[in-house]
């Protein structure tokens, strides 16, 4: 008699990267959010980055937190802040190794801040994928759009799909 098996489902390229990048946030050394993000050119991955300190610096978990605490908000005063966002990272290591970005897309937990959107939209990236929002409300983000990053990216051609949080769950053919 045949054993009735059930069926696998594979997940698509977009949750398959997504999860690289959750795997890539757990890197993070920052002590409010832990975010990741992977550049992926024609189903490969060309640079990783997660936030944190810069290299061989002392980082916010053995430090603390100075915004935590002078109370500053997410999303406000990025320069009072030992972080270097994973975004800002990934386009560090491609450059480190001699990789362009152009034409790529970007997996990240979070949406951008404006900063690394700007930085971004600089490296000629097509698309930006996330599941996560990140608090970037301020009067910086009006001041150039009134939708933030997504109004630069949108204005650059620059396509954005917010997916669902891919589960945590890994899945093995037994």
């Amino acid at each position: 008699m045949k054993k009735k098996t059930k069926k696998q489902k594979r997940i698509d390229t977009d949750e398959y990267f997504l999860k690289i990048a959750s795997v890539i946030a757990e890197r993070s050394t920052c002590r409010r959010h832990h975010i990741g993000a992977v550049a992926v050119r024609d189903k490969h991955i060309l640079a990783t980055g997660y936030n944190g300190a810069p290299s061989g610096q002392k980082d916010c978990l053995e430090l603390g937190c100075l915004r935590d605490e002078l109370n500053i908000p997410s999303g406000e005063r990025h320069e009072i802040c030992r972080a270097i966002h994973a975004e800002q990272n990934v386009i560090i290591q491609a450059s480190l190794h001699g990789v362009s970005l152009e034409g790529s897309t970007i997996y990240a937990t979070y949406t951008p801040c404006i900063l690394c959107a700007k930085m971004l939209v600089n490296a000629k990236i097509k698309r930006y994928v996330s599941f996560g929002q990140y608090n970037s409300a301020t009067s910086y983000d009006s001041f150039l759009s009134l939708k933030g990053f997504a109004g630069l990216f949108e204005e650059a051609g620059i396509k954005v799909d917010i997916k669902k949080r891919p589960s945590s769950r890994i899945s093995y053919l037994e």
